[in-house]
């Protein structure tokens, strides 16, 4: 973990964990809303079934969605929450409105091969972000998800 980041925790406004398929961005969001104020998880797969339900994978269809998923973070920021956002996807452009808004963005990343037991959709699936869609490299932070306890421990630190 990239040692800046907790000595920034105290000025955030909210957090976006971004990261392949079964990388543990949920895991990452339930650890986090633990040791925050008044947490509030907007989690990608349940956007996609709660509001999102009229979009495709493709990789405009997942703009939109990430770019529905900032609004949800605004409407939480607005009602004194604390965003914890979480998606496969991140585009330069919500990022930098991430970083305007103090959001602070951190990268999962996870070995390939324990992602695809994790995953069966790297097999089986298209417009896969990791497979037929490429995340951009973004100068990010990044947390390491090797499969183990180290994880949630190092969230852990990184939130105390």
């Amino acid at each position: 973990m990239n040692p800046d980041l907790k000595s920034k925790k105290q000025n955030m406004n909210g957090i976006w964990f971004f990261g392949l398929a079964g990388s543990g961005k949920t895991l990452a969001s339930r650890i986090f809303a633990r040791f925050v104020h008044n947490p509030f998880i907007i989690d990608g797969d349940e956007v996609r079934q709660f509001i999102s339900f009229d979009l495709g994978y493709s990789l405009t269809d997942r703009k939109t969605q990430i770019s529905r998923m900032h609004g949800l973070a605004q409407i939480a920021r607005n009602n004194h929450q604390f965003p914890i956002v979480s998606t496969v996807l991140m585009t330069d452009e919500i990022f930098q409105k991430c970083i305007q808004e103090d959001i602070k963005v951190v990268q999962i990343e996870r070995p390939m091969d324990q992602l695809h037991k994790e995953r069966k959709i790297y097999d089986t699936e298209q417009n896969v972000v990791g497979k037929s869609i490429k995340q951009i490299n973004l100068n990010t932070f990044k947390i390491y998800n090797n499969g183990d306890n180290k994880f949630e421990k190092e969230l852990e630190e990184f939130v105390k």
